[in-house]
């Protein structure tokens, strides 16, 4: 076991042989560190927390009561196999959250990026790919093997079937099941997940320039026409673009990108 110095760990935690306790974290009453646990500088642990399993918490990361972090797959394969759960910097991870570690034939790791909001009783299945900025509204369930780029927004009482893809600045309204991929920026709700439109709060929001949302307005309009392939229409919108709007080229290069699903397409 190795606690730094600068550590505040309250007498009625357990900390267990093995784990690795960075500089000025604080672990409040009655959590629970397991054995291959490495917290780093200035993590937060309140009262009840667990964080088990072979488990890496980045810097000044926020995990509150009754959270679960890095216990085994909920996957009836999972045959103990020793796989990691990596999350990562300033992430708040709030009351009942609960993410698992990945499976041997997912790749092994489940990975949360930096800055995300995982509000309560939340879920990040085994080997999902999480990236940064990434808002899980209370109750909010991403399944197994699922890809959530950067900046997505999942609505409350939503579920990411597994193996799903949700492109770039996309979000996904209250109480909506997703079960096919989600192009970059796209505005998804109704109960089994349509795709409405774009992002466009979201898109300003963050200050992309009006020429670029025109660009993707009529790109989302050029998917949505024509009867052959969603891909073939890709296709022919990478070469009507030709690079001169990297939103589009994102959307592009999603829609012609590996999957194992098909695509929320434009109604």
């Amino acid at each position: 076991m190795a606690i730094d110095p600068s550590a505040r760990i309250h007498p009625s935690s357990v900390v267990e042989d093995g784990a690795v306790i960075g500089p000025e974290c604080e672990i409040g009453p009655f959590c629970v560190v397991g054995p291959e646990v490495t917290l780093g500088v200035r993590v937060h642990l309140k009262s009840h927390a667990i964080v088990t399993g072979w488990t890496e918490i980045g810097d000044e990361t926020v995990i509150f009561p009754f959270a679960n972090i890095g216990d085994i797959p909920q996957d009836k394969k999972f045959a103990g196999e020793r796989t990691r759960l990596i999350v990562g910097k300033r992430n708040r991870i709030r009351e009942g959250v609960t993410m698992n570690t990945g499976t041997e034939g997912g790749g092994g790791v489940t990975k949360v990026g930096d800055d995300g909001l995982f509000l309560a009783n939340a879920h990040v299945a085994h080997d999902a790919i999480v990236g940064d900025r990434v808002i899980a509204v209370n109750n909010a369930s991403i399944g197994g093997h699922c890809i959530i780029e950067d900046d997505v927004l999942i609505g409350g009482l939503s579920g990411v079937h597994q193996f799903v893809r949700i492109g770039k600045g996309a979000i996904i309204g209250a109480v909506t099941m997703v079960t096919h991929d989600v192009i970059p920026y796209g505005l998804v709700h109704a109960p089994r997940g349509e795709l409405k439109g774009l992002n466009l709060v979201g898109l300003k929001r963050r200050g992309v320039r009006r020429e670029d949302i025109m660009a993707l307005r009529a790109a989302f309009q050029a998917l949505a026409q024509g009867e052959d392939a969603f891909q073939d229409r890709a296709r022919r919108l990478r070469d009507a673009d030709e690079g001169t709007s990297p939103y589009v080229d994102e959307i592009v290069a999603f829609v012609l990108g590996d999957s194992g699903r098909s695509f929320l397409t434009p109604g």
